[in-house]
Order: C-alpha cells, then structure tokens, then sequence
C-alpha cells in the first residue's frame, strides 16, 4: 500500500461506516420499524447521510484522489487500490456538484417517502403518495442536472447509477430487439393459453409452511445462514452490510404459490453474489455488486433459467407436494413445469412470466425517459401507466396498487434502476449458454448438486466485486460483450417448445 493510499484509508473507512450505519436504517424501516417513526428516524438518516458526505467530499480527499492518480502514484498501487480509486473517483463525481444540504434533506425524504407509498398502496391511494413522488422527481431533476455533462441527458445519468455500461442509446436498441422478436411470439401464445392450467397456484396455501419451504430453498442454493438473514416487507429486497452479514425479505400470499417461492429463489441469487465477494474487497468502495444489470443477471438465472427448468425441481418437487398435499398430490411434476412457465400477459411485474417480463421492463423505461424530459405530469402518471399496459400487455389496472403503486422503487428515488432486470434477465441467458458448454448443468441439478454452478459464478464474476464492470466480466467469461440474442434465441426456444409452436 502507497502511503498517500495509507493516508486516504481512514477517510474511506469512516465513508464505509456511515453508509453501513444507513444501509441498517433503511433495513429496520422496511422490516420491522413501527409505521409512525419515519419522521423521526429520517432525521437522524439526513444526519448520517451528510456525515457520509462529508467524510468523502472534502479538500483533503480531493487532494488525495488527484495525487493518487497521477502516474507515479499508480505504479506504486496494487490492482485493488487502482480499482478503489476508480470507484471513488465514480463517487466523487456522483456527489461532488450536489449542495451538502440538499443531499440530506433528500435522504430524509426518501425514507418519508418510502412510508407514504406502503401506506398509499396498502390503501390502494396513488393521491397520497403524488406529493412525495413530486419532491423526489425535483430532487433527482436537480441532481441529474448538476451531474450532467454538456448536452447529456439527465436521464441518461440517472442510468449510469445502476449500469454503467447501457445509456439510452443502447438500451433504444436493446428494447427495440425484444419488442420486434418478444411481441409477436407473446401474442401467438396468449391465443394458448388455455392449453396450461395453473389454478392449483391459487388454492389456500399456509403462510407459515411457504416460510418454511423458502426458508429450505434459500438453503438449498446456498444461503449461508451463519451470514445472513430472511424477513418479511411489503416488497422483497436484498442489502447488505458487508459479506458476512447480507439481509433478504421476502412477501407471502396466501393464494398464490408461486410468488414468494420464486422471490426467494430471486433474492438469493442477489445474496449469493455478495455473500461470495472477496474478504479483501468487502467493506471498501469495490466491495459490492459491479451493477446492477450483472445483480440482477444473477437472481434471474437463479429465478427463471434454474429455477424454473425440470432438472432443478426433479430432486426438490416431492418435498413441496409433502407440504402442500391435498392442493398438490394430484399434480404431477410434468403439470407443475407447464403451470411456472406458462405465459400469460399480466398486470405485477414481480409475478410475470419470463416471455411477457420485459414489456414491463419497458413500460417503465418509456415512463420514465418521459419524466425526465418534462412529458409527464406527475398527477396523470396513473393514467400514463394504464395506458402503456394496455398498449404492450392489452391490460388495464383496475387500481392503482396493482398499477402506478406495485413498485417500490420511485418512493426511493431509485430513477433508472428499472432497465437492470431486462438487462440481467438477457446476460443470464449469455452466461448460461456458457456453463453449458464447461459443466454438465443438468446433471448436476438433478443430483441437487448447485455447488458447481455456485462455484462457477463466485470465481467468475462474484469475488471481483465492483473491480471489473459488466461486458469486462461479460468479455473474460463468454468471449464477447453484451450480447442479446442469447436472450431471443433462449425465449423463443424455450416457449415455441413449451407450447409446440
């Protein structure tokens, strides 16, 4: 270590503890904090949030940041360090240009925020969440434009937070290629659909039992319950602390199987990838997922392309029909295959099928580049949103908790995060077409041996952590960059076979 990298640590380790100590906050208030602290905790939220600016923008760091980037400097670096450096470098950037008291005072809204939007979608009430929506938008408005470039579009740097390798150029491109390719074949099955029928999901299922269940599949991926932990909110969600303390939630339906069982499977893929990043990156500023495209390529492998394939549940499916008999016993593996795959245009984005997911991928995207180019008032946006499901999905809301209100990112500002699951879902198809070709996937699933595919992803892309970014990892493992048609060619294959098109 260089000793100008010696002198940056203690400034960075301090950054580290106040963004853990927040990390906490926003765990306690989504779990099990009561529903009138929010006003009185996000005080003390605003105060951590500008202790954490503080310890990071300042003179003495930018001097710091600047010496360790000269030549001189780097050589004397080792490969971790020169990645710390880029990565605060990132975060610098990201902070720098936003007035110290504006920062608080939006850390102390989204927790507010986050708190209106429970209540408003428990009460089905868009009304008494808009005036909270309308503060973050002007929020994250005025932070894009003190963070964008000359003739940058403010949305485009939003998107940079979460991936940073797909602007809006790219992502026009992607969307495009799954509109042209995904569409058509969406309405050839929805004329199908009657072929598969799922109605033993929508049976009573015992709520303590689901618990139990996820709890058994979390742990069979992997789940390391030494260093994690499962509760419950309003909208399942994985944070961490460091590696050896990463946090899912999980939500139950009592007429509906699928739904808590696949958002396990979901979550755990994002908690394996941080429970398998490096000792030596964790708690530093690379000591996270690189993206969250590459996150969320990993809970949608998990979720959808393993966990909905017959090889994973061959081994597991008997234990489920032992919990749930009289709803179960008269369902063979081969009808429960066809029921969590079947493909069907629906209004919860968090419960759609594989085929029909990305449209509401992009139904959020269009919204939100509308936003942010002032095409869109905030009052209407539930209007906004009944109109493009009923355009990409022929649907309507009938309310608006299963409309505008289902998601709960805006409530936190989370802008720009939304593309992450059509990003992840077509990288886990390229990284899948990979372990393919270097193990016998299958195999090993029917044996219920995930240690291999485990493995596979910890050496590969989990224990660099935010050292390489997405087509970096992409290029080492596959050969090339981003590549979508993995993900075509997957959808297509996998639904023209399902429903013998």
């Amino acid at each position: 270590m260089s000793k100008t990298f010696e002198t940056l640590q203690p400034y960075l380790d301090k950054a580290m503890a106040f963004q853990t100590a927040r990390n906490l906050f926003e765990w306690d208030d989504q779990t099990v904090a009561p529903f009138e602290a929010a006003d009185y905790t996000s005080k003390v939220v605003g105060i951590i949030s500008d202790e954490y600016m503080k310890c990071l923008i300042n003179d003495d760091v930018r001097k710091l940041i600047k010496k360790l980037s000269e030549e001189k400097e780097q050589d004397e670096l080792t490969d971790k360090e020169k990645a710390i450096i880029k990565e605060l470098n990132k975060t610098y950037e990201q902070l720098e240009s936003i007035p110290p008291e504006e920062y608080r005072a939006f850390n102390e809204l989204a927790l507010v925020s986050n708190r209106a939007w429970t209540k408003a979608k428990k009460d089905n009430n868009y009304e008494y969440f808009a005036p909270y929506l309308k503060k973050i938008i002007e929020y994250k408005k005025k932070f894009a434009g003190y963070r964008a470039k000359k003739n940058q579009d403010p949305y485009e740097v939003l998107l940079g937070d979460f991936e940073e390798c797909f602007g809006i150029k790219e992502l026009d491109v992607f969307f495009d290629k799954i509109k042209s390719e995904i569409v058509p074949l969406l309405k050839q099955i929805s004329k199908k659909s009657d072929t598969i029928d799922k109605s033993y999901n929508f049976l009573k299922y015992d709520v303590n039992k689901q618990k139990a269940f996820c709890k058994y599949l979390s742990g069979y991926l992997g789940f390391d319950f030494n260093r994690g932990v499962i509760a419950e909110s309003a909208h399942p969600f994985t944070l961490d602390l460091h590696n050896h303390d990463v946090r899912i939630t999980n939500n139950y339906k009592e007429n509906n199987l699928e739904s808590a069982m696949f958002s396990i499977i979901h979550e755990t893929g994002h908690a394996l990838y941080e429970m398998n990043i490096d000792d030596s990156l964790t708690q530093t500023p690379v000591g996270s997922g690189t993206s969250m495209g590459m996150h969320e390529s990993q809970s949608r492998l998990f979720e959808n392309i393993i966990g909905r394939s017959e090889a994973f549940w061959a081994p597991i499916y008997s234990k489920l029909v032992e919990t749930y008999p009289e709803n179960l016993k008269n369902i063979s593996l081969e009808h429960f295959l066809k029921g969590i795959n079947k493909a069907e245009p629906s209004l919860i984005r968090t419960e759609a099928d594989e085929l029909s997911y990305p449209l509401h991928v992009i139904i959020r995207y269009e919204i939100e580049k509308a936003i942010f180019a002032g095409d869109a008032d905030v009052d209407k946006l539930p209007e906004l949103w009944n109109k493009k499901y009923q355009e990409y999905l022929g649907l309507t809301p009938t309310n608006d908790a299963e409309g505008i209100l289902q998601d709960i990112h805006w409530s936190y500002g989370e802008f720009g995060y939304f593309p992450s699951y059509a990003i992840g879902s077509a990288i886990s198809s390229q990284l899948y077409a990979k372990i393919k070709e270097v193990m016998p996937v299958d195999e090993y699933l029917k044996e219920g041996n995930i240690t291999p595919i485990r493995e596979f992803l910890r050496d590969s892309i989990h224990k660099y952590g935010a050292t390489k970014n997405t087509n970096q990892i992409l290029k080492d493992i596959t050969g090339e960059e981003f590549n979508a048609d993995y993900y075509v060619e997957y959808l297509k294959e996998k639904y023209e076979s399902l429903y013998s098109l």
